[in-house]
C-alpha cells in the first residue's frame, strides 16, 4: 500500500457514477463492537448456539439472557459511529455513493447519517414476533423481563436479525443484488468474505472496480480486489476523506 494507492482510490471514488459500499464487522470494531470470529471474538466467550433458531425456541429465556447482554446491554449502550461510518454517510450526502450494503446489525451507518442502507442480516433495533410477524422497536419492551412477548398476540419475540438456520430476507437480498449488478465501483470495508451468501455479492458486480479496506487480506484480496488498502477502517477513511476535501470531525 502506497500513497499512490490512496490517490488512485480517491480518484476512482470521485469519478464513479454508481459506487456502492459493502461493509462487515471490521468497520464497527473501532466503535467498540467486537467481531464474532477470531481468538478475541464473541464466540470465544459465548456459545454460538444462543443464535441457533432451534435452540432459541426450546430455550428462549437462556438465549435471551445472552442476547440482551451482547446486543443491548453492551453494544447498545457503548457503540457510536466512527470516522469510517461518517465517511460513507458524507459520500452519500455528496451524491458519491448509491448505498451501503452492510452485514452488521448495529445501526451505526444510520446513526452516522447514511440513508440508503440495506441491512443484509437484519437489525437489532427491532423485535419480531415469531407468531404474528409484528415488528416493534426494542425500546418499547422491558428486556429485564425475559423472554419478551408480543403486546399484540403474546407470542415470543426475537431480534429482527438472522439466526443460524434462517434465510436472508428476500427483499434485502434482491435490493443488494440489484445495487451490486449496477455498480461501477465497490468499496469493501471490514469483511473477510467468508459468510455466505453475503460473500458472493461483490462477484455480482462484474463491471465494478473494487477498493478493499481491511487490516488483513480477505477472501477477496487476491481474486476480486483492484486496490487493497491495508489499514483500519477509520485510518483509511481519513486518508481518503483528506484527498476528497472532507471533514469527518
Amino acid at each position: 500500500m502506497t500513497r499512490n494507492d490512496y490517490d488512485t482510490a480517491a480518484r476512482w471514488i470521485e469519478e464513479a457514477a454508481r459506487p456502492v459500499a459493502f461493509t462487515g464487522a471490521g468497520i464497527s470494531v473501532e466503535s467498540g463492537i467486537p467481531t464474532f470470529r477470531g481468538p478475541t471474538g464473541l464466540w470465544s466467550r459465548y456459545d454460538p448456539k444462543i443464535l441457533d433458531l432451534g435452540y432459541f425456541y426450546e430455550h428462549p429465556k437462556e438465549s435471551w439472557e445472552a442476547i440482551r447482554e451482547i446486543f443491548y446491554d453492551y453494544m447498545g449502550a457503548n457503540a457510536r459511529p466512527n470516522a469510517a461510518h461518517r465517511f460513507l454517510a458524507e459520500l452519500e450526502r455528496r451524491g458519491k455513493l448509491q448505498g451501503v450494503i452492510t452485514q452488521n446489525i448495529d445501526n451505526l451507518h444510520q446513526e452516522a447519517g447514511s440513508r440508503n442502507v440495506i441491512e443484509f442480516h437484519g437489525t437489532a433495533q427491532k423485535l419480531l414476533c415469531t407468531q404474528c410477524g409484528d415488528r416493534t422497536p426494542f425500546t418499547e419492551h422491558d428486556l429485564n423481563d425475559l423472554p419478551p412477548l408480543c403486546k399484540k398476540c403474546g407470542g415470543l419475540l426475537k431480534p429482527d436479525f438472522i439466526f443460524f438456520g434462517e434465510s436472508i430476507p428476500p427483499e434485502a437480498y434482491q435490493r443488494s443484488l440489484a445495487l451490486c449488478e449496477r455498480a461501477d465501483l465497490l468499496l469493501i470495508i471490514g469483511t473477510t468474505g467468508e459468510v455466505m451468501p453475503a460473500s458472493m455479492l461483490p462477484y455480482e458486480g462484474k463491471k465494478a472496480k473494487v477498493i478493499e479496506i481491511n487490516v488483513e487480506p480477505s477472501a477477496y484480496t487476491a481474486h476480486r480486489t483492484d486496490i487493497f488498502l491495508r489499514a483500519k477502517a477509520t485510518e483509511a477513511a481519513k486518508e481518503l476523506a483528506k484527498r476528497l476535501g472532507m471533514d469527518l470531525e
